[in-house]
């Protein structure tokens, strides 16, 4: 366990990111191989579509995920040598919808849960996918609701998209724990007046330039331990 070095948290709600966080994608990379491209392309997609949400979100606009997926697609499957057909870019992005929970997420969950957390997600993707993720996962029924940035208007990390899973739960910013493994969600939350907890699944140092969290977990047992610690 790796034990926070700030005061207690023990907030009322808890606000999930979804991809990586909860959604294990590395199988993702079969989807890649699947229409000819290597494996290793797949997180360099990943970074291409988090990098053109930023970059809108810098300048106060969005598209959804699943556009920017495919723009990404057509530009990066060509450099690998494989012809971005409408079937090749259909066939990874269905690919998102059908990744896997992490092991830890089912049970930490619910954990989290019986201890009294009101539990949310806040994915810069779909609704739609993360209902199927936490349905096929078997823990729907563990969250109050399932939100996407789409109805924020903005992509995280804007200060605007955290605020607005605070008014759908009914809390105030600094009542909400985000829960995200990587550090500029973690940092943006912060900046948003919210609590934050970073999931290190990585091993990988955080960054001195972000806003460090309140609580470090190796997983998501570690951070219910935390908690009702």
């Amino acid at each position: 366990m790796n034990p926070s070095p700030n005061p207690p948290v023990n907030p009322s709600v808890v606000v999930f990111d979804v991809n990586e966080t909860l959604s294990d994608l590395r199988p993702l990379a079969d989807r890649f191989v699947a229409v000819g491209a290597p494996a290793h392309l797949a997180p360099l997609w990943f970074a291409t579509v988090l990098r053109d949400g930023f970059a809108l979100a810098a300048v106060g606009d969005a598209r959804p995920f699943a556009q920017l997926g495919a723009e990404a697609l057509r530009s990066l499957l060509p450099g690998a040598g494989v012809e971005a057909t409408d079937d090749a870019v259909q066939h990874v992005l269905d690919g998102v919808g059908r990744l896997p929970l992490h092991p830890d997420v089912a049970d930490g969950v619910r954990g989290l849960r019986a201890d009294g957390h009101r539990l949310f997600t806040l994915s810069n993707g779909s609704a739609e996918v993360g209902e199927r993720l936490l349905t096929a996962g078997g823990v729907r029924g563990q969250f109050e609701a399932v939100l996407s940035v789409e109805a924020a208007g903005v992509w995280k990390p804007a200060r605007a998209a955290y605020r607005y899973a605070a008014r759908v739960a009914g809390a105030a910013p600094e009542d909400v724990l985000l829960v995200a493994v990587h550090p500029w969600d973690v940092d943006g939350a912060a900046r948003a007046g919210l609590r934050t907890a970073w999931i290190d699944r990585s091993g990988v140092p955080y960054p001195a330039s972000a806003t460090r969290p309140d609580v470090r977990a190796t997983d998501l047992a570690d951070l219910c331990a935390q908690l009702a610690g």
